[in-house]
């Protein structure tokens, strides 16, 4: 937790840069008035930081943030439960200690409401592989009416290499469905088979 300004003091915060580093090098856990003093507590450096769904069969209530501040003379710990309230912060409004150096607070924040990533969005495998496959036949193409156009001198619409097979591939493309439909559904009525009946 940061103090966005006038930071309390800090007790014992000799290792985080003095009394008045709460909540900016050290990790603060709260303040407190003490007889008309604003005093903070602190875990001092955090080590290590985890974060944690508080209920796995409801992820929308809530996550729980675990700090540890690994040090010479304690182990300290925070464990902040942020309960999700996308209208308001609230808290902590009080802090209770569990352990000789582990403490827990609770709050409302809107950071603790979940967020559902969507699946299906982008361009997918199949969508990227198009992409790679456009590419390079643009490449191709570029490639080749360069070459044809620098190197042997042609001009105009046969600059296109293999303009020949593509001007055919539509007509190719739609003789092989048309015989693809003629193989599955069998001949019909204004199909004529190759062979003639002969009447002896």
């Amino acid at each position: 937790m940061i103090f966005n300004h006038d930071p309390p003091r800090c007790v014992e915060c000799l290792d985080c840069g003095g009394a008045s580093r709460c909540g900016m090098e050290c990790s603060a856990l709260m303040a407190r008035n003490i007889e008309g003093y604003d005093v903070c507590t602190t875990i001092g450096k955090v080590t290590s930081t985890s974060t944690n769904i508080i209920d796995n069969q409801n992820p929308h209530k809530g996550v729980i943030v675990k700090m540890t501040s690994s040090g010479s003379k304690h182990n300290c710990s925070l464990s902040v439960s942020v309960i999700c309230d996308s209208n308001r912060v609230h808290g902590p409004h009080s802090l209770e200690k569990l352990g000789t150096c582990d403490y827990a607070a609770v709050l409302q924040h809107p950071s603790g409401c979940a967020t559902i990533n969507g699946h299906g969005k982008g361009w997918g495998w199949f969508g990227t592989l198009m992409i790679i496959v456009f590419c390079l036949f643009g490449g191709y193409l570029l490639a080749g009416a360069v070459y044809r156009h620098f190197y042997i001198g042609v001009h105009g619409l046969d600059m296109i290499p293999n303009l020949d097979f593509w001007t055919r591939l539509p007509h190719r493309t739609q003789s092989f469905f048309a015989s693809l439909v003629r193989r599955f559904r069998g001949p019909t009525e204004g199909y004529r088979s190759s062979y003639s009946p002969v009447n002896f």
